[in-house]
């Protein structure tokens, strides 16, 4: 055994490669759905349009987003080496995306009475890193 080792032998964190192009994009002044529209597969966009969308009470768009968020980062997992399990950082940055998505999914689907999906998303953001869970609720 070597010192670091997972005792449990579960899977490694999935740590997704650096993408700084939509928030580039965006600090460049393009609008969210200008960045979502050119960078398509960046999760980091649609949490963005998802967050924008809830905070103008536009609950079926922010999910919508949230859902296309969703699953871009669940195929970007997949292509990093994600298992369909297993720790998704929160604190590696371009893991937050993704779960800003997740999040954004599970209180689209509360507020919508899609329990049973709520409960699933939250218990994946969950499961990903306890710390997403956190450091979304605040």
């Amino acid at each position: 055994m070597s010192i670091g080792q997972d005792l449990l032998d579960g899977p490694p964190p999935t740590l997704l490669p650096a993408d700084t192009r939509a928030s580039s994009a965006l600090l460049a002044g393009e609008t969210p759905e200008q960045v979502a529209a050119k960078f398509p597969d960046a999760s980091f966009a649609w949490a963005v349009l998802a967050d924008q969308a809830w905070n103008e009470k536009r609950v079926i768009e922010s999910y919508a987003f949230a859902r296309v968020g969703y699953h871009r980062g669940l195929d970007s997992l997949r292509k990093n080496g994600w298992k369909g399990f297993g720790p998704v950082p929160w604190s590696h940055e371009p893991n937050q995306g993704f779960l800003r998505c997740l999040n954004a999914l599970a209180r689209g689907a509360n507020e919508i009475g899609e329990s049973a999906e709520a409960t699933r998303c939250a218990q994946f953001l969950t499961d990903c890193d306890p710390a997403a869970t956190q450091a979304l609720a605040e």
